[in-house]
């Protein structure tokens, strides 16, 4: 591993942080802590990243699904969906974002894209710096591939939204650790 790959990629994600704006983060957290159910959705890297997310807040209590999962119950009116997408054009959620709006669902997307499809369709956007990655020469450059950059800012941005639920809530990781999987 080079050491010189890992300090810009860090420096990258400290310029990031910068960009991203607290009042977005602070209607997020309130949507989720005012949400019965909270419902997560992103394709490829991006997926996995709100797969985490969605593990964060059923660690807190809050009752928390991925969209798809053979064990996600029905969106009602008041739940919300939680979308995360660079481009905020992903083909495949954005029937989800239709469908959740229908049921009378809010929807949040953590985009780079505010304008896109996704963020019109959206009650909440988070918007993230950086380029997608069908954007070649965008002015927010960066030296990782594809969306990286997007894909780790999204992890770090849904963390600190646990972090500031935590801090509403109440919580510490010894409460967490009381909801955390023990059959592995």
């Amino acid at each position: 591993m080079s050491t010189s790959y890992l300090a810009e990629i860090i420096k990258e994600l400290n310029r990031t942080a910068d960009f991203v704006a607290d009042r977005e983060v602070e209607d997020l957290v309130d949507r989720i802590l005012q949400s019965k159910k909270v419902f997560v959705a992103g394709a490829g890297r991006s997926g996995l990243m709100v797969r985490a997310f969605a593990m964060r807040m059923m660690q807190m209590g809050i009752e928390a699904y991925v969209v798809g999962e053979t064990v996600t119950p029905n969106l009602e009116k008041g739940d919300t969906l939680i979308i995360g997408s660079g481009s905020g054009e992903t083909r495949t959620l954005i029937p989800v974002a239709e469908k959740a709006k229908s049921l009378g669902g809010s929807v949040a997307v953590i985009t780079i894209s505010p304008e896109s499809t996704l963020g019109k369709l959206s009650d909440i956007t988070v918007k993230m710096p950086g380029s997608p990655k069908e954007k070649e020469g965008s002015a927010y450059q960066t030296i990782q591939p594809m969306g990286a950059l997007f894909e780790q800012s999204l992890l770090l941005v849904c963390d600190a939204v646990i972090l500031k639920m935590m801090e509403k809530q109440g919580l510490d990781s010894r409460t967490m650790f009381g909801r955390h999987a023990n059959l592995e």
